[in-house]
């Protein structure tokens, strides 16, 4: 694996040609930025409304002879990475008709891959020893009647299938007697549903507001560490910014289970892009832990979505949690030793800065490339190599990456698609007058809807340009124009005065801190105790937050750090609340 990862930097910093195709790119691959940068199916589910959109959801990410595969709902096919950071989409030769929905996986002591998913819900479970052909199999014994599957074989050979995806149901189970070829039993078991009287963050609605409909508990998936059996499940609906993933705990795979006091592990309702639940985990390079889940974009329809991935630990006492703390700025690759998953410290520089552009179409302006909200996004009046972005950092900066997350206006595009590539080239410049290449995709033959680039050699500038040369879409539209480095100022000073107010409703709190001055905006931790403040929300422009995620009976410590382009405060004292 680590000779397939050599090659690949070679590759991107040198610009090897592949069939006559030049890649030439001034740039490398040690890090990654949320959402995930691979080639998204278009939906056809959605087509006879004329919908048409990018997605990728419900992720399910395994380990199979020392490389990974993912299954996302819906794509026709999956993707193989050696690394879990560079992604290679696979059409295999059999497959489901309308690709698989909320797919299962499972590695079975490297000799065969299983995988259920069939849209219509009664399935068989798929098996292949070859996923590069894509070669599937289909074993014998109908899995009747669920959504979401989940497969689980233990050490002793026992197979499990877990399901669910309901607003009334719990996650159940069935045995799978593998020697009859996965025949399932008759026997059901109910394992747990949602408690949102109790657990706030199960609660539907964005930011949990909505007190009228019942939230969807669905996507479980198991994790077996240290003999502890780790059920995750999803909740409480796909297109809200508070989507994330909880689990419960078991010594044995039918339970019982205990919930687990840190719920949400995997929670990201704040920054440009939110949500990451309906995951999977899988042991990554060197051993290290990886959580895969899914984002809400939500603009051409709710169920229009892309793929996240964050690091993930088991603590001394067993707790599992996933560090979502600037989760979708620049991080280091899962193969990066003594590195990986952890922050680059890359500010995000580009934030409400002056931006023009070549052209515009009503409201759809240049400024909402710089809002920090995916939702927003800029339209150009003519999609051709004469568009072009424009911002000025205002101060001289050191930029060390770029991310382009272009939109999908009126699209008109179901499927997978052939020949899809992306071509621009990015400048910078110290006094808007003389520019320098900083990212050339001129001749890239790459589909890179959310196109995320580190540059080879940083680069300290003050203007920043994208020169559009080719989008496949109809229109030209961009939602993020994202710029990453450190700027020369200083970082904001430690935040003072943090007061949490936790309401009668105890799962909700209200937490307030003062204003800091040369600030874009601040993190703010909670958790179970003073070492474990796990959960993190990122705000922006606002000294004061509304939780409304907490488990009644459970109490919590607060803490708060604020940030620039510049650096990151110190974190303040905790704060206990009972």
């Amino acid at each position: 694996m680590k000779h397939t990862i050599t090659f690949f930097l070679i590759v991107t910093l040198l610009g090897i040609s592949f069939n006559g195709k030049v890649y030439a790119q001034s740039t490398r691959m040690d890090t990654y930025c949320n959402p995930i940068n691979i080639d998204y199916t278009y939906m056809i589910y959605n087509a006879h409304k004329d919908l048409s959109y990018r997605s990728g959801a419900d992720p399910a990410v395994v380990e199979f002879r020392g490389e990974y595969y993912m299954f996302v709902t819906r794509s026709l096919g999956y993707w193989h990475s050696a690394d879990l950071l560079n992604w290679n989409f696979i059409e295999p030769e059999k497959w489901y008709f309308q690709g698989s929905n909320a797919p299962a996986a499972f590695n079975y002591k490297d000799s065969v891959l299983y995988v259920a998913g069939d849209p219509s819900g009664s399935m068989s479970i798929l098996c292949t020893d070859d996923p590069k052909k894509g070669n599937w199999k289909a074993t014998a014994g109908i899995l009747n009647d669920l959504q979401d599957p989940a497969i689980f074989i233990d050490d002793d050979g026992k197979g499990y299938v877990f399901w669910g995806s309901s607003n009334k149901f719990p996650i159940r189970a069935r045995t799978l007697e593998k020697k009859l070829r996965f025949r399932p039993s008759e026997d059901i078991y109910e394992l747990f549903n949602l408690d949102p009287e109790k657990h706030g963050w199960e609660r539907f609605g964005e930011n949990h507001s909505d007190t009228l409909l019942g939230g969807y508990i669905e996507g479980p998936w198991m994790t077996k560490h240290n003999n502890k059996y780790y059920l995750q499940y999803a909740a409480p609906g796909t297109e809200f910014n508070v989507y994330g993933d909880g689990a419960y705990i078991s010594d044995s795979p039918l339970g019982p289970y205990t919930y687990m006091a840190n719920n949400p592990f995997s929670y990201k309702p704040g920054g440009y892009m939110n949500g990451a639940g309906h995951g999977s985990t899988v042991n990554g390079p060197g051993g290290s832990f990886w959580h895969f889940s899914s984002m809400a974009l939500a603009v051409t329809i709710g169920w229009e979505r892309r793929i996240c991935m964050f690091p993930t630990y088991f603590d001394k006492d067993g707790l599992m949690y996933s560090n979502t703390v600037f989760g979708d700025y620049p991080h280091f690759a899962p193969a990066v030793p003594g590195k990986a998953g952890t922050f680059t410290g890359w500010m995000l520089l580009s934030f409400k800065k002056p931006i023009k552009a070549s052209s515009r179409v009503d409201q759809y302006g240049p400024e909402n490339m710089v809002d920090e909200n995916a939702k927003s996004f800029w339209l150009a009046s003519q999609n051709n190599d004469k568009q072009w972005i424009e911002i000025d950092l205002l101060n001289p900066a050191k930029v060390y990456a770029v991310q382009l997350n272009y939109a999908d206006y009126q699209s008109d595009m179901y499927g997978r698609i052939s020949g899809l590539y992306h071509r621009y080239v990015i400048e910078g410049s110290p006094d808007g007058t003389h520019w320098e290449v900083l990212i050339d995709k001129s001749t890239s033959y790459k589909d890179t809807p959310n196109d995320y680039v580190e540059l080879g050699t940083p680069k300290t500038v003050r203007y920043v340009r994208y020169l559009n040369i080719h989008v496949p879409t109809p229109y030209l539209s961009v939602s993020g124009f994202r710029i990453f480095g450190i700027g020369e100022g200083k970082s904001p000073k430690n935040i003072k005065n943090v007061h949490v107010n936790r309401y009668r409703d105890r799962r909700d709190a209200l937490i307030t801190w003062d204003h800091q001055e040369n600030c874009q905006g601040y993190n703010v931790y909670w958790g179970i105790a003073p070492d474990k403040l796990y959960n993190s929300w990122l705000v922006y422009d606002n000294n004061s937050l509304e939780l409304k995620c907490l488990t009644i009976g459970q109490e919590y410590y607060f803490a708060v750090e604020a940030f620039n382009e510049n650096g990151i405060s110190e974190r303040s004292k905790a704060v206990k609340v009972e």
